[in-house]
């Protein structure tokens, strides 16, 4: 299938995902201010229903749908072809793609109506707009400035946060949002800032060059910051047109093919266990053998080419799949959980206050009064799960700051073999020279810290495994006490109004919980891709935006380290040879490294055991505010009806006329919602 027709696909379902993303948007906002008007319109009426938490969520939700776009992240090393990738996959010659690394900036490409740059800068948020020739002229480095810094480890731009080009293309303007990152080896420094928005991104595309299969830079970072994170990553192996080039006779078919199924072994190797989740292999699926250059060359010269054999069909079909059909049915099937969990509560509310109208002022007392041991109960269920919280707080951060302290300490015994793939090549004769030296001794620093920076991104997945232990724990205990929590409202119902309440809308396995619940559980659901509402108002509790920073938290800079008189004493007459410069070196390294690792393990105990228990502690307020808002809500319901009861005097018809108003309101805007999922077939029902 060509490409032409793949792109206009890809529009299509883009467009169709945003339409009803705003129509549900618009449809949350209704429901939203229906609610919020009953709740403000208190004067000759039955009061409150304390649905407040109610009204704010859908208000959230509707406003993130709006704004919502599918945010992919470009990682790669330099000299992939990132750019010219991008240029081919929009159609234009946009991003510098004639420079090496290209832009010196993480740049994010977004729609506009008129083309244009931005440059933000750090500390006080003040912003530049630049045009592009300027931009290309200012935020682009040489060779030369970009060898230099590496060895530096020190930003072209320290002042600057990020770049954002706005330009009116239809890609983007359906709902793509491309962050395109500088060379993952350019400097550790830049680095942080592509990895940083790893996690705010909701597809990644990893290039590779096909000439230069997985390198050690390429393989330290799929391990350190790709690997057991959950992401999904397409792998783009980049320039796969230029394999004949090395050949003595590019037109032998047989040699050519053998060639291209040698790379395919290879990066099948070495990239297959990033292509499996949950137990599936998503291999054919998420790696695929692109041409940038001449797919771009083609689109330049004719918009509508259909670019077969450039490998972008398959790829951009692919990518349709993930973010429409998966990606946006997932947020879409959030939005229809909590619509159905509000609706569920407010006709609880409404089937609960109708019973009570006709009660006298001592009657409803009596029954307030016989439901405080129910209302007991539900704060004894809240007490409990957090005291639970908190004991699994104590314990992980314990067992955390524990496993650090011992792992860093045991760097020591597998040093000299670990270290060996990060030291720089020793040349003696170089190495006389004053100059020589010098340099040496700055690789040898920076090898030291790329070595240290990987062996703490290796015990911060183990940390994570451990997060992700507890936390799951912690669903399920939520999904417990929710059960338990439902109970003793069915039976505040029975002793109120004689009868337990159904739902009277479709209810899936779970959704019967309490709400706050499906957000105690959202981490949970949202790790094994089950249904649920925390993400969609973004403000439910993910502890790994927390921890998104865990590295720079931990990773102190190696104050310790004095590299020129190290090797300098430990290269002595007698070391001749190369090997043995380099034993000397591994050997003088290591005993002042291993003197360092107690400081390291002692500093690093506070950041550690504040990190881990922010998790906890944010994951506590979240969920512990939500039960109190709950708890509150069942109290508001009555205690408002016998104050208004007190006040004056209600129409018991006109205020049964208005509730069951309400009640239809909701429900019709609520089935309004199910049938925008039907009419639009984007979720089965």
């Amino acid at each position: 299938m060509s490409y032409t027709i793949e792109t206009d696909r890809f529009l299509n379902n883009l467009e169709q995902v945003a339409r009803v993303r705003s129509q549900v948007a618009k449809s949350l906002g209704e429901i939203a201010q229906t609610l919020a008007q009953w709740e403000a319109s208190v004067k000759d009426t039955s009061g409150s229903l304390g649905l407040e938490r109610d009204i704010e969520d859908l208000s959230r939700a509707s406003q993130t749908l709006q704004q919502t776009v599918f945010r992919i992240l470009v990682l790669g090393d330099l000299k992939r072809g990132k750019s010219t990738l991008l240029n081919a996959l929009i159609g234009e010659n946009l991003l510098p793609a004639d420079v090496n690394p290209c832009t010196a900036l993480l740049t994010v490409l977004r729609y506009g109506t008129q083309k244009k740059v931005t440059v933000y800068f750090k500390g006080d948020n003040s912003s530049q707009s630049i045009d592009f020739v300027r931009f290309k002229q200012t935020y682009t480095i040489k060779p030369s400035e970009a060898k230099r810094r590496e060895a530096e480890n020190s930003l072209a731009f320290p002042d600057v946060s990020h770049a954002v080009v706005e330009y009116p293309l239809p890609l983007l303007e359906k709902g793509i949002e491309i962050v395109d990152t500088p060379g993952l080896n350019d400097t550790e420094a830049r680095n942080e800032l592509s990895l940083n928005y790893i996690h705010n991104c909701h597809a990644i595309m990893f290039v590779f060059r096909a000439m230069q299969p997985c390198t050690l830079e390429e393989r330290r970072y799929l391990e350190n910051y790709i690997k057991g994170r959950g992401l999904t990553v397409f792998f783009l192996i980049n320039a796969w047109d230029e394999i004949g080039k090395g050949l003595i006779n590019p037109d032998h078919l047989d040699e050519l093919e053998q060639v291209q199924n040698r790379l395919r072994t290879v990066f099948k190797t070495y990239l297959a266990d990033y292509c499996k989740n949950d137990g599936q292999d998503y291999y054919d699926q998420r790696v695929f053998e692109i041409s940038s250059l001449p797919a771009l060359r083609r689109r330049l010269k004719k918009p509508q080419d259909s670019l077969e054999g450039t490998g972008f069909p398959p790829f951009l079909r692919a990518l349709n799949t993930f973010l429409t059909q998966e990606r946006a049915v997932a947020q879409l099937r959030q939005v229809r959980t909590l619509v159905r969990q509000v609706y569920s509560r407010t006709h609880a509310a409404i089937e609960r206050r109708i019973p009570l109208l006709d009660q006298d002022i001592e009657g409803l007392k009596q029954r307030i009064q016989g439901v405080d041991p129910e209302f007991e109960q539900l704060t004894q269920i809240r007490d409990q799960f957090r005291e639970e919280i908190r004991t699994l707080r104590d314990t992980n951060v314990k067992k955390i700051v524990n496993s650090f302290q011992t792992y860093v300490l045991n760097l020591e015994t597998t040093f000299e073999s670990d270290f060996f793939p990060y030291q720089p090549t020793i040349d003696l004769l170089e190495f006389l020279q004053q100059q020589k030296r010098e340099t040496f001794n700055a690789a040898l620093k920076q090898a030291l810290e790329q070595y240290l920076q990987d062996k703490l991104a290796a015990w911060e997945r183990t940390a994570e495994d451990a997060l992700k232990e507890a936390f799951s724990q912690l669903a399920q205990s939520a999904a417990n006490y929710g059960a338990t929590y439902n109970q003793v409202v069915d039976s505040m119902s029975n002793k109120l109004i004689g009868q337990t309440l159904p739902s009277r809308v479709p209810v899936d396995s779970g959704e019967e919980s309490p709400t706050w619940t499906k957000w105690a559980m959202g981490f949970f659901s949202l790790a094994s891709g089950n249904i649920a509402s925390v993400a969609l108002a973004a403000v439910g509790f993910n502890w790994q935006n927390i921890l998104v920073n865990w590295l720079a938290v931990v990773l102190t800079p190696l104050g310790f380290w004095n590299p020129l008189g190290l090797v300098l004493l430990s290269l002595g007459v007698g070391a001749m040879q190369a090997e043995q410069g380099r034993q000397a070196v591994i050997k003088a390294t290591k005993k002042q490294f291993v003197n360092y690792l107690p400081q390291l393990a002692q500093e690093q105990q506070e950041p550690i055991r504040k990190a881990v228990g922010d998790c906890f502690e944010r994951y506590e307020q979240d969920v512990i505010q939500r039960i109190n808002d709950d708890i509150q809500s069942h109290q508001i319901q009555l205690e408002n009806l016998l104050q208004q009861k007190k006040g004056r005097e209600i129409n018991h018809q006109t205020e049964l006329k208005r509730l069951r108003q309400l009640d239809s309101d909701i429900l019709a805007q609520y089935w309004q919602i199910e049938s925008l999922y039907e009419e639009s077939g984007l979720i089965p029902g």
